[in-house]
């Protein structure tokens, strides 16, 4: 009987802490940007619900790519195509955080690049600096097999100078939530029953 208890709650616990979304934040990372689409490199996961990595330290790393541009332009924002898209989110097992993919999906319809502000004393050239912010809904698989939607805000800096020479930006911050599909939810809390009522009826017997 005790056992059937301990069993009970390992799971419950867990799931229920599940359910209730997966919240993720990155920052730091190389972004290439070009009309072809924007593919950040190596962006560093610095929290993971409750986990949150030290100074200069890091719990894993987020990547993604878009599709190609489909409307508006690099320069004053516009609108990224999902096809071919994909984003990754990787743990490196410290403070008990998984150790390899978390997440593995894509973006699920139009990715939109907003200009938030321009500055400096060369814009809209020279040494001006953009600041971006990149949205859009997410839909994959978490490390334990569940299927999650999600949306994800990446707030993105790139300098004129430095993106005419190379073609790359420098991400800020990045949120990401991802939260069970409805129909996941209910089979989970229908487990959550099965197990109460074996509980129960052990505690009876």
């Amino acid at each position: 009987m005790r056992r059937v208890v301990v069993l009970a709650l390992a799971l419950a616990l867990p799931i229920a802490a599940w359910a209730s979304g997966i919240n993720i934040v990155n920052r730091n990372g190389t972004i290439l940007i070009s009309n072809s689409g924007l593919q950040s490199i190596q962006s560093d996961l610095i929290q993971l619900n409750s986990k949150v990595a030290g100074t200069g330290h890091a719990l894993g790393k987020v990547n993604f790519n878009t599709g190609a541009l489909s409307s508006g332009t690099i320069w004053t924002g516009g609108t990224f195509s999902d096809v071919g898209s994909s984003f990754i989110v990787t743990g490196n097992g410290n403070q008990g955080v998984p150790k390899g993919t978390i997440f593995s999906g894509a973006f699920v319809g139009p990715i939109t690049w907003t200009l938030i502000s321009e500055t400096g004393k060369g814009c809209p050239h020279a040494a001006c600096k953009y600041a971006f912010q990149l949205s859009g809904n997410l839909q994959g698989q978490l490390w334990t097999g569940n299927t999650v939607n999600g949306s994800t805000v990446q707030n993105i800096n790139a300098y004129y100078g430095q993106w005419l020479h190379d073609g790359t930006g420098h991400i800020g911050l990045g949120h990401t939530v991802l939260t069970p599909e409805p129909g996941t939810v209910a089979l989970l809390g229908n487990g959550l029953v099965r197990i109460a009522s074996v509980v129960r009826r052990k505690l009876v017997s």
